[in-house]
């Protein structure tokens, strides 16, 4: 089964806001593997979105939307939304 990905692009408006959604998604993120953090990406290629991209992969794009869409998450990404203007796909890995 191939892994599953979840790409976040986050233009921050309110880094506290941004810290308090850190403190309350870690507590989610249990199967969650933090691929990458930057806040300065090297754009190769068209527009990118936000000061912020996020990778996190995990063992399938189930999982991925599981995680997405739990009540721990669901909680704390209301955080991130009232902090940041975001984007964020799930993408599957190859199998």
């Amino acid at each position: 089964m191939p892994k599953g990905y979840v790409i976040l692009t986050e233009a921050i408006n309110d880094p506290e806001g941004m810290k308090a959604y850190g403190r309350a998604a870690g507590a989610a993120m249990d199967g969650v593997n933090i691929l990458a953090v930057d806040t300065n990406p090297t754009v190769i290629e068209g527009d990118w979105h936000g000061d912020q991209t996020v990778v996190l992969e995990f063992e399938s794009v189930d999982a991925a939307r599981a995680w997405y869409e739990s009540e721990a998450y669901r909680n704390a990404a209301k955080l991130r939304q009232a902090a940041a203007d975001c984007n964020a796909v799930i993408i599957s890995g190859f199998g």
